[in-house]
């Protein structure tokens, strides 16, 4: 199965010929040009479509697919995602990873300040599991699903009244995430506050 990536979302339609806006995930807009397919997809429904035209204009793009015609017809893909094979997708730089490669990694916790001694300095602990990436206010947020087995965290804070694991989210900034290594599909916590 070819891996797909989320590369833009589509945000309403633009003239009469079936043309839409589409933001871009990334923020990117450059490697849209390149592609000669692309899918949309409510998360319940997904279809394929041939790329007619995209023309960049100021931080948004403007695309036409084949088989959307007119102005009714793309303002019901509104809010639609835009996913493209892995290859189609933004080229990454140093320090941005995809969505999809971030989900499933371990989130750990090394907590070097309880000793000098080296078996509690080299002490990691994994606290939950990325299950999804998403934008807040002010950058993304990491959605961490707290373990069950995380000796740092009390009952009280792992779990919700109702007994069922909690679910956290904790700002992808460098003060908050350390380390993060996909191929290795973990993260590193830098602070334990930040998940009560």
């Amino acid at each position: 199965m070819v891996e797909q990536f989320v590369v833009g979302f589509v945000r309403r339609s633009h003239g009469l010929t079936g043309e839409f806006r589409v933001e871009s995930a990334s923020g990117e807009y450059s490697h849209f040009a390149d592609m000669e397919e692309v899918s949309l997809t409510d998360g319940k429904e997904t279809k394929l479509f041939k790329v007619e035209s995209t023309e960049e204009a100021s931080a948004t793009l403007y695309m036409k697919l084949a088989g959307i015609n007119s102005p009714e017809e793309a303002a019901k893909y509104n809010g639609w995602e835009i996913v493209v094979p892995r290859e189609k997708a933004h080229p990454l730089q140093k320090d941005e990873w995809y969505v999809e490669d971030l989900k499933g990694c371990s989130v750990w916790y090394k907590d070097t300040a309880v000793s000098t001694a080296p078996a509690a300095a080299s002490e990691e602990d994994v606290v939950g599991t990325v299950t999804n990436v998403m934008e807040g206010g002010s950058g993304y947020l990491v959605e961490i699903l707290l373990s069950e087995n995380c000796s740092f965290l009390s009952d009280d804070v792992k779990r919700t009244k109702s007994g069922k694991m909690r679910t956290v989210y904790v700002p992808f900034k460098n003060e908050f995430i350390g380390t993060v290594d996909v191929d290795g599909k973990k993260m590193q916590l830098m602070h334990l506050w930040i998940l009560e």
